[in-house]
């Protein structure tokens, strides 16, 4: 690949949003980039789209020589409000509602709580991924109080803030009554269902739980269970963080949603301009296997995805489409299609394959940059190995599943892969046997038959595929490519007056005991001859 240092394209979305951050956020010595959610529960492909949008961004401002602060928010000092469909030991994690979500614990005993399993989940997957943020737990931050000026600063302001908030709700839904910005996790039985009796314009904070029936007044600088409502707390760690980007789901994002309020308040209130952003929007799947749905419910998270994509892959499909826009992953034949698309992308990028025009390759390269998961501009210097996601999936059916025995194969060809190349292809290659497994439909699988295991077959296929046995197979080698191979199957067909169809019928037949399969010229080609003889041996 041309590793020469070129300006970057101002065709991608990632870099006119770095553009854009510096142009309204102005010269800084670091820039905030900032992403977050509440784990109360799976966190999905569609949450993960926020995070790999920021990913995208901060390497934009990266590539650009700007220092970047990515921070991820866990939200998880949020309130437990119900139990996932998908989550086991349902009676049991009822018992805690209403409780901070770091204080409900872990139904499959294996971390400190049910937030910090969720936790866990996502931050073991994203560096394979290539990304690496700065986490941020909340529960941790509230409770050491690291938000107690904050948190005054909205009681300070409650008129304004309850102005704000009801310039975006409609007459039924202003808010009535007295109203706080804050709430309070009772200090006895750990329930947010608590009502706030006063405060002293100070640092006290009077509650009352209706739950229990305790009361106190705390000290906002030591209290651990005081904590401003969502539309609040955003806005507050802007300017806490001094975050100077972070994109919304279309859903936050609409008309007089809840950006719109957290902008209000953070300038009104926090004195700080609302971060760049813009609006993302859904995901949805397609072609999920029954094993992928076993394990998570209906839930398809980022390790479900690795599964069938490479980590490449998987930045591809976020990094190639714009944001704004609805995309479907799929688990179906379509997987097939898209490694196509991105190993041609690559070869463009690579220069292997000729794009239409420079802007064309410029646009090209820069989606194949994003997509890698350790970019390096000065290498590497050799191109990943390309094999047809399709044929490595019948090669590995060939070798049952054995991706060792598969790939063997193709290192022992003239055109195998380099050492330093086999370790994509193996990763490529546990995702072909996965898919093949799993996802692909019935007609896309085969198994090949044993040796001298025979078909049902008329006696003029009998003989032909005797005869494409002794002739073609046992010579298998002349060939140098399909359409030799192809031509000399034809031929057979001819020969004992069978229609093309019938004779590929009858091999499939042969060989793997259904009507078809892949294409039967490299198909054959691919397998060891000996193998093929011994299969066909008694015909």
């Amino acid at each position: 690949m041309d590793t020469k240092n070129e300006r970057l394209s101002p065709a991608h979305w990632a870099d006119e949003t770095a553009a854009k951050i510096i142009r309204e956020k102005g010269e800084k010595e670091q820039y905030t980039c900032a992403s977050g959610i509440t784990p109360s529960g799976t966190v999905h492909i569609g949450n993960f789209r926020e995070i790999i949008s920021v990913d995208l961004v901060a390497r934009s401002l990266r590539d650009l020589g700007k220092k970047v602060r990515f921070i991820y928010s866990w939200d998880d000092y949020d309130v437990f409000r119900k139990v996932p469909k998908n989550m086991p030991k349902q009676e049991e994690l009822e018992k805690f509602l209403r409780f901070p979500i770091t204080m409900v614990p872990d139904p499959w005993d294996r971390d400190t709580s049910y937030a910090r399993h969720h936790e866990v989940d996502v931050e073991t997957m994203l560096p394979e991924v290539g990304i690496h943020p700065e986490y941020l737990y909340q529960a941790e931050r509230y409770r050491a109080s690291r938000y107690a000026e904050g948190i005054r600063k909205a009681l300070e302001h409650r008129d304004t803030l309850k102005t704000i908030l009801d310039k975006f709700r409609d007459e039924d839904h202003k808010i009535q009554g007295e109203w706080w910005p804050v709430s309070v996790f009772c200090d006895h039985c750990n329930k947010d269902d608590t009502d706030i009796d006063g405060w002293d314009g100070d640092w006290g904070l009077g509650y009352h739980c209706n739950s229990c029936g305790h009361s106190d007044t705390v000290d906002i600088r030591k209290a651990a269970g005081v904590k401003l409502g969502w539309r609040i707390d955003w806005p507050m760690r802007w300017e806490h963080e001094q975050v100077d980007f972070e994109p919304a789901g279309k859903d936050h994002h609409s008309q007089g949603g809840s950006f719109d309020t957290a902008r209000h308040v953070s300038k009104e209130v926090y004195n700080w301009e609302a971060p760049v952003t813009f609006r993302y929007d859904f995901i949805g799947t397609k072609g999920i296997p029954g094993k992928m749905s076993s394990s998570s419910g209906v839930v398809v998270d980022l390790k479900d995805v690795l599964r069938v994509y490479t980590p490449e892959l998987t930045r591809y499909l976020f990094a190639g489409t714009r944001p704004n826009t609805e995309f479907t992953i799929s688990f179906d034949l379509d997987v097939i299609k898209i490694y196509e698309d991105y190993d041609r992308l690559e070869r463009i990028a690579w220069k292997v394959e000729e794009a239409k025009d420079e802007s064309a390759y410029r646009k090209a390269r820069r989606i194949y940059e994003l997509s890698q998961v350790d970019w390096d501009p000065k290498g590497p210097q050799i191109m990943p190995y390309q094999i047809p996601f399709r044929h490595l999936c019948n090669l590995i059916q060939i070798a049952d599943g054995n991706i060792d025995q598969a790939v063997a194969g193709l290192e022992s060809s003239g055109s195998g892969p380099k050492p330093e190349q086999l370790p994509g292809l193996k990763a490529r290659a546990e995702r072909a046997k996965y898919w093949a497994e799993n996802c692909a439909p019935e007609e896309f699988r085969f198994r090949l038959r044993a040796p001298g295991e025979q078909a049902a077959l008329s006696e003029a296929e009998t003989a032909a595929i005797r005869d494409l046995r002794d002739t073609v197979i046992a010579g298998i080698g002349q060939y140098a490519d399909d359409k030799s191979c192809a031509e000399a199957i034809y031929k057979i067909a001819e020969d004992h007056s069978l229609d093309g169809k019938a004779l590929f019928r009858a091999a499939y037949q042969a060989l793997i005991g259904k009507d078809q399969g892949p294409r039967l010229a490299n198909f054959l080609r691919s397998i060891n001859r000996e193998r093929l003889l011994g299969i066909l041996e008694k015909y």
